[in-house]
C-alpha cells in the first residue's frame, strides 16, 4: 500500500536521524523530535505550547537586536474581502466514501449482498487509492476504523444468512472484555510502603530486557494485581502458558525485548477475541487502520487481529518502529497506546523526551500515563511468581496444530466431521475466522488438530468444492436410520443413501462410522426448536415499547432465535433501532406440543402443521384488525384467535392469517 510504503521510509530516516542525535540521558532536555521523523497517525494542529516551550530553557536564544515597529494600516475595501474557501481534500474523500458505505448498507438490508459487497469494496478502495495517507489525518482514520467495524458488524448480523455462506444459525464470537480498560480508567491506587519496597529490591535481581523502574504508580498497581485485580492478573498468567513458546521466538526473530509479552498479557489477558471500549482487537489490540498498515487483514470473514503468530509479527514490527522514531521503550508503549503523534506532540511541548517527565507534567491522556506503570508491574509480578503467590497457579498447555493451506470455502462443522472433533475445537484453533466459514476466492491458513492433516485431505476430497460450505459428516449412531437422519438434516434420504452407496439402513449400520449429508444449498439443518426458518431476514423498525418477548411474540419465534439473530447476550433491546427476524417455514416443536395439549377455556390455540389455509401478513401503516380482516376474508374474532387475543397492531407486526372459525 501507498501509505505503509511511505510509513517505511519515514521511519528509515528517523532511525538514522536518531541514532545520530538522540538524548541518552532520560533526565536532560532532549532536542525536539522534527515532522520528518515519522507520520503523525492523528493530525495535530499547532499549538502555543508547540510554538514556544514552557521552559525558558528550551526557548530560542534572545538576540539584541531592536524589535521592527509594526505599522497599522487600514486595508482597502479588495483587502477586506475574506479570501475564497479552498476546497477540503478529507472531507471530499470522506463524502465520496460515505456515499459508497451507505449504498452497501442498503443493498445489505434489502437482501443484496454481492451488490453490498462491491459498494463496501469501492468504500475501501477510495480511502486506500488515494493520494492521502490515511493515518495522517484523525478524519480519515476515523472513517476507516468505522467502516471496517460497520462491514463486520453487518457482516456478523445477517450477512451469513444472505448467502455468503454456512448456515443461519451460525452462531457468533463470544468476544471477552480487553481487562486492561478498568485499570487503565482508573486513579492508580495509593502505593503500600513494604510493596514498594519489596518491588524495589526484587527489580535489583530481575533479569529483563525491558528497563524496569520502581514509582508510587508502579507500586500501586501491583498493589491493585494484588488484591482487587488479582482474578484477572491470574487468568491471563494462566493463559500465557499457551503462547509463550509462540510469541518469544517471533519477538526474538524481529529484535524487539522477549519481555514485550507483557504488554500483551496486559492488554488483553491472551485472549484473541479481546476487544477493548474503543474498538481495539485481539491479543495485542491493535485498531483496525493500524493492524491494516502492518499486514493484518480485516475483512468480512477474517480479522487477523484475532491470529495469535500474525498479530505478534505485526506487533513487534510497530513496536520496533517506534523505539526508532523515539529511541526509549517507554516512549514507544506510550505510542503504542495512544499514537506517535500524541507523544511526539507531548514531547514538543515540554522538550523532554522522557516518559516519567511527561507523566509529572500531565502532558499525556490518562490512560496513556496509567498504561506504562501498568505493564510495568505485570512484568515485575510475572518474573517473580512466588514473591507474589503465583507459583501455585497452574498454566495452560501449549496447543499444537496442523496447518493446511487452504483456496476455498468450507465450513467448520464439515471439517469437524472430517476429523471427529467438534467445532468448538475447530473455532479456538482458527481464532481469526470471523464466522463458521473460511473465506472464499483466497487463500487461507487452516489450523486442524495436530496430526489429522492426512485425514483431513482424505475425508474433504469426497466432497465437491463447491458444496463444502453446506454439505456435513455424520457419525452413523446405533440407532440411525435412514429416514431418522432424513429428518434432522432435513436431506431426502435418497440423497444421502445416493451419496454414501447405500442400499438401505441394514448397509447403513454396517457402512462406515461417518457418512457424507448432501444438504442442498440454502437449506438448512432443524435448529434446536424444531423449526426451519426462512433463509432472508425480515428487518423489523423497533418501536417505543417494544421489548424481546414482545417482538418474539409478533412474529411467532422464539426469543431465543431473537437473540442469535441479532446477536444479544441478554433481553434487552436498548441502542437497537432495528432487528432482523427470521420467519419460520415451519411450527416449533413447542407450539406443536401446545398444539395438541388441551386449552383452557379463553386461550387462543397455536397454528399447527395441518393448518392448509394458513398465511402471514405483515401489518403496513394505517391497518386495523378490520381491515386486514376484510382483505383475507376473515373475521377479527379469528385474527384474534390466531394472534394471542392482539388488541395494539404496529407497522411491521406478522400476523397469522386462518379461516374463520
Amino acid at each position: 500500500m501507498q501509505f505503509a510504503k511511505l510509513y517505511v521510509r519515514t521511519a528509515a530516516l528517523a532511525s538514522l536521524f536518531l541514532s545520530i542525535c538522540a538524548c541518552q540521558t532520560a533526565q536532560k532536555r532532549a532536542p525536539l523530535l522534527p515532522p520528518a521523523t515519522a507520520p503523525s497517525l492523528k493530525a495535530a494542529a499547532p499549538s502555543p505550547a508547540t510554538a514556544q516551550p514552557k521552559s525558558p530553557a528550551a526557548a530560542p536564544a534572545q538576540t539584541n537586536a531592536p524589535a521592527p515597529q509594526t505599522q497599522v494600516e487600514k486595508p482597502s475595501s479588495a483587502e477586506a474581502l475574506p479570501p475564497a474557501p479552498q476546497p477540503d481534500p478529507v472531507v471530499d474523500l470522506i463524502a465520496r466514501v460515505e456515499k459508497d458505505y451507505q449504498a452497501g448498507v442498503a443493498n445489505y438490508q434489502a437482501g443484496k449482498p454481492d451488490a453490498a459487497k462491491k459498494d463496501f469494496d469501492r468504500a475501501f478502495n477510495a480511502l486506500l487509492g488515494s493520494n492521502l495517507d490515511v493515518r495522517s489525518d484523525e478524519r480519515l482514520e476515523r472513517e476507516f476504523d468505522r467502516i471496517v467495524e460497520g462491514v463486520n458488524h453487518l457482516d456478523l448480523g445477517n450477512l451469513t444468512a444472505n448467502g455468503l455462506g454456512g448456515d443461519t444459525e451460525t452462531p457468533p464470537q463470544k468476544s471477552e472484555p480487553a481487562p486492561i480498560d478498568e485499570p487503565n480508567e482508573m486513579t492508580p491506587p495509593t502505593a503500600d510502603p513494604n510493596v514498594k519496597a519489596k518491588a524495589q529490591a526484587e527489580i535489583k535481581s530481575t533479569r529483563s530486557d525491558l528497563p524496569l523502574m520502581m514509582t508510587d504508580q508502579v507500586a500501586g498497581y501491583i498493589t491493585y494485581f494484588s488484591n482487587r485485580g488479582r482474578g484477572t492478573f491470574e487468568r491471563a498468567f494462566a493463559r500465557s502458558g499457551r503462547y509463550r513458546n509462540t510469541m518469544l521466538p517471533i519477538l526474538k526473530e524481529e529484535g524487539v525485548p522477549q519481555d514485550l509479552i507483557y504488554l500483551a498479557q496486559a492488554e488483553s489477558g491472551f485472549h484473541p477475541l479481546a476487544v477493548s471500549r474503543v474498538g481495539a482487537r485481539g491479543i495485542w489490540q491493535f485498531m483496525a487502520s493500524r493492524a491494516r498498515g502492518y499486514g493484518l487483514s480485516h475483512n468480512m470473514y477474517v480479522d487477523d487481529r484475532q491470529d495469535p503468530e500474525k498479530s505478534t509479527r505485526a506487533a513487534a514490527r510497530h513496536l520496533k518502529d517506534l523505539y526508532n522514531q523515539f529511541g526509549d521503550w517507554y516512549l514507544a508503549m506510550a505510542a503504542y497506546n495512544s499514537g506517535p503523534g500524541t507523544v511526539q506532540s507531548a514531547v514538543r511541548r515540554t522538550g523532554y523526551a522522557d516518559f516519567w517527565e511527561l507523566y509529572r507534567r500531565n502532558v499525556l491522556p490518562k490512560e496513556t500515563r496509567n498504561y506504562v506503570p501498568i505493564i510495568v508491574a505485570v512484568t515485575i509480578m510475572t518474573k517473580n511468581p512466588s514473591q507474589y503467590g503465583l507459583d501455585k497457579v497452574v498454566t495452560d498447555k501449549p496447543v499444537p496444530y496442523d496447518k493446511m493451506k487452504i483456496n476455498y470455502s468450507v465450513d467448520l462443522r464439515l471439517v469437524a466431521g472430517c476429523v471427529d472433533a467438534s467445532p468448538e475445537t475447530l473455532q479456538d484453533l482458527n481464532p481469526s475466522l470471523l464466522r463458521l466459514t473460511t473465506p472464499k476466492d483466497r487463500e487461507f491458513e487452516l489450523h486442524l488438530p495436530a496430526g489429522t492433516k492426512e485425514k483431513y485431505a482424505s475425508a474433504i476430497a469426497a466432497v465437491p468444492r463447491d458444496m463444502r460450505v453446506w454439505w456435513r459428516y455424520h457419525n452413523v449412531g446405533p440407532n440411525d436410520s435412514l429416514e431418522s437422519i432424513s429428518r434432522v438434516y432435513r436431506t431426502p434420504a435418497k440423497a444421502i443413501a445416493q451419496a454414501n452407496s447405500l442400499d438401505g439402513d441394514d448397509k447403513l449400520q454396517s457402512a462406515s462410522k461417518i457418512i457424507i449429508i448432501p444438504i442442498a444449498p440454502g437449506k438448512h439443518a432443524t435448529t434446536e426448536d424444531g423449526a426451519t426458518y426462512a433463509r432472508h431476514a425480515t428487518r423489523y423498525k423497533l418501536r417505543r415499547g417494544d421489548t424481546l418477548q414482545s417482538v418474539a411474540d409478533n412474529f411467532a419465534v422464539p426469543p431465543t432465535m431473537v437473540r442469535r439473530w441479532n446477536h444479544l447476550k441478554g433481553n434487552s433491546l436498548q441502542g437497537r433501532r432495528v432487528v432482523y427476524i427470521h420467519l419460520p417455514v415451519t411450527p416449533t416443536i413447542n407450539q406443536l406440543r401446545q398444539t395438541s395439549a388441551p386449552k383452557p377455556k379463553g386461550k387462543s390455540s397455536l397454528r399447527t402443521a395441518s393448518d392448509s389455509a394458513l398465511s402471514r401478513h405483515k401489518v403496513k401503516p394505517g391497518e386495523t384488525l378490520t381491515s386486514i380482516a376484510s382483505t383475507h376474508h376473515t373475521t377479527v374474532a379469528a385474527l384474534k384467535r390466531a394472534n394471542g387475543d392482539v388488541a395494539t397492531l404496529r407497522p411491521g407486526m406478522i400476523l397469522l392469517i386462518k379461516d374463520a372459525r
